[in-house]
């Protein structure tokens, strides 16, 4: 097996004055596994076919909460999977409000719009102490071609998450703020479920007010919900922690175009099946 040396270690780019530094940042090891890299990507804990570059020398950060990976208008640097934690992305607005785009979570990328503008397109902000593989976007193609294991696991990646992408386009379909967060809770509940973990029980991460500018309601609207579906017997709230009672009447919630107290509705698609299973190509003979 050989070891490519294929990035020499980066440093990310100096924090605009006034925000959390590089304190925040730290380089953990720069020895990973690629199959520990492409099992993480697929979400699969099968090993993956052998690869030639097995050894291949890539660089794991930790990322304190609250401090930032990435920030918007910056030049692009590294493709990162995030290996445990969770951010969220968002762009500052003339007016200095923080839109909050979408949260991220483990097996997931960061950074690949960068390789069409060469600058990230989001800022990056830890919701936790964090941690996350890092690949310098300039090393990336010969990687994908030298390593077809990781290519494969990329374009699955990817793929995954444009799907995710609609999902959140659904959650915005909705008229009332209460389907909103129906929605959102549901979502949640799904990504513990095939992360292996309770999809009853959420722990939420976020904050209220970043709820309120992912889902695109005002902060109160969202406390009001909260409230709503509580004293309708669908969860159980206290503090950031979320136990949902009734996920039947949750869904049917969530398949409402208007709010809670109008009509039934037909079962929504939140209970779909998830993706298929990562197929690994053959090994070469």
């Amino acid at each position: 097996m050989s070891t490519s040396p294929v990035h020499e270690h980066f440093t990310p780019p100096s924090q605009p004055s006034g925000g959390p530094g590089r304190q925040g940042l730290t380089l953990a090891t720069d020895r990973v596994k690629l199959s520990d890299l492409t099992r993480l990507l697929t979400g699969t804990k099968a090993d993956a076919p052998r690869d030639p570059e097995e050894n291949l020398a890539l660089t794991l950060w930790q990322v304190r909460r609250h401090a930032t990976l990435l920030h918007e208008g910056f030049p692009g640097m590294a493709l990162y999977v995030v290996r445990s934690g969770s951010l969220k992305c968002l762009r500052t607005l003339e007016d200095g409000y923080e839109q909050v785009l979408s949260f991220v979570q483990r097996g997931e990328l960061l950074g690949f719009e960068a390789l069409h503008s060469g600058r990230q397109r989001v800022s990056v902000v830890a919701l936790e102490d964090s941690t996350l593989y890092g690949i310098q976007l300039r090393h990336l193609p010969g990687l994908r071609q030298r390593c077809s294991t990781l290519d494969n696991a990329l374009y699955f990646a990817l793929s995954r998450q444009l799907g995710r992408l609609t999902d959140s386009a659904e959650m915005m379909a909705a008229v009332a703020s209460d389907v909103r967060l129906s929605r959102f809770l549901l979502w949640m509940s799904a990504e513990l479920a095939h992360s292996g973990q309770s999809p009853k029980r959420i722990l939420l991460r976020m904050g209220r007010r970043d709820i309120a500018s992912f889902l695109g309601v005002a902060h109160e609207t969202v406390s009001r919900s909260f409230s709503s579906l509580a004293d309708k017997g669908c969860i159980e709230v206290n503090n950031r922690a979320v136990k949902i009672l009734d996920i039947d009447q949750l869904k049917a919630h969530a398949s409402c175009t208007r709010g809670l107290d109008d009509s039934p509705c037909a079962r929504p698609s939140f209970d779909a099946p998830r993706e298929a299973a990562y197929h690994r190509p053959a090994a070469s003979a």
